[in-house]
């Protein structure tokens, strides 16, 4: 395949999950591409979608696979990734694309593919232990923890969506080279019927996940004079559960749903303690909610000048800074705004340009090697 038949026609098979943001990112990226000429095959493990996910897959033009095979955070046995990665090797055997993106990078520790591999570092068990809980991994994240650098290692180029989780993930993996940064991307999703405008606070994301510390976030319901709502799932994949005492849970919301709820331009909190990128950021962030965030690394990244930060351990601040805009609607409506212009930065056209660049640039390396062991031999 030459240059000019890359920029016409790309065939792309990328994994990702039902499970949490990956999903949002693959079906962003795969209709950002099309423009360009890709075409993109998603395989699905983990939980099947739901049906207002796969129509939104359908409106996206990407073709699905779906395995029902173990996600590598889930699997009960380095055998059973192996096998997942055994199962990728063969869809891409049979499919023949040219490039094969990996959103779970540990799909690369075993198997061999005859294309080359990008893997997105969107997060991993080692980087969350480290921020949630600190210490050494338990034995559990031993083994998943190397086959995510064994992953890393074969895989021809690394992305990751931020600087500091970048960073982070040199660290925790000893990476000669770091990954390069493409930050993520959001579609805007379409209010068909707004919600009432009235003081309310929202989150949103995966409940159930410690690193997400939405119990510190409902412990702070309870000091606040409005509803604070919740979208998300409270119980995940892997077993692990959280309550909603105070906050209103309203369950795992489609996109549609959510963007309702954003329309009334609510307070929008994450206190999260680990978070590689956070797109439930960026939602609110184009719906003009006034972002309070949990004063981490790459959050501070993303939204300086368009957030207030707080100490995600310290919830009377958090209640604080939430009443005074509550009382402060200039100042909320200020921020608000804030968020919108950093978030009209962060584009699924602008990612989705910068993804297709990874791809010609490792192909062109590949065609190049391929040339020169070609005039040698």
């Amino acid at each position: 395949m030459t240059w000019p038949d890359w920029k016409r026609d790309l065939h792309v098979l990328m994994t990702a999950d039902a499970v949490g943001g990956v999903w949002q990112y693959a079906l962003d990226l795969s209709e950002g591409l099309r423009p360009h000429g890709v075409r993109t095959t998603i395989v699905v493990l983990g939980p099947p979608p739901s049906a207002d996910q796969r129509a939104t897959a359908e409106a996206t033009g990407a073709k699905l696979i779906l395995t029902g095979l173990p996600l590598d955070w889930t699997a009960q046995s380095e055998r059973e990734v192996e096998e997942a990665s055994e199962t990728i090797a063969r869809i891409a055997a049979q499919s023949r694309p040219d490039l094969l993106h990996l959103n779970s990078p540990a799909l690369a520790a075993h198997a061999s593919f005859d294309v080359p591999v990008v893997a997105v570092c969107h997060s991993c068990v080692a980087t969350w232990w480290q921020a949630v809980k600190g210490g050494s991994l338990p034995e559990e994240f031993v083994w998943r923890t190397e086959l995510v650098a064994r992953g890393y290692a074969a895989a021809d180029q690394l992305l990751a969506p931020t600087l500091a989780f970048a960073q982070a993930t040199v660290q925790a993996y000893g990476l000669a080279q770091a990954p390069a940064i493409v930050r993520n991307g959001r579609r805007s999703g379409a209010v068909i019927r707004s919600v009432p405008v009235e003081d309310l606070v929202f989150t949103a994301g995966r409940l159930w996940d410690e690193g997400k510390n939405f119990a510190a976030i409902d412990r702070v319901a309870s000091h606040l004079t409005v509803p604070l709502l919740a979208a998300g799932p409270l119980e995940g994949p892997n077993g692990t559960k959280v309550k909603a005492t105070y906050a209103r849970a309203l369950g795992r919301l489609g996109d549609a749903e959510i963007a309702q709820y954003l329309s009334a331009k609510p307070i929008f909190v994450s206190m999260a303690r680990y978070e590689p990128f956070g797109l439930a950021v960026l939602e609110a962030a184009q719906m003009e909610c006034a972002l309070v965030l949990s004063d981490i690394p790459t959050f501070r990244e993303l939204w300086e000048g368009a957030a207030l930060f707080v100490d995600p351990s310290d919830e009377s601040a958090i209640a604080g800074v939430i009443d005074h805009l509550l009382q402060d609607p200039e100042n909320r409506t200020s921020l608000g705004r804030a968020a919108r212009e950093r978030a009209d930065t962060y584009t699924v056209e602008a990612m989705s340009a910068n993804v297709l660049n990874a791809y010609h640039s490792i192909l062109c390396r590949k065609s190049l090697s391929s040339s020169l062991r070609g005039a040698v031999a």
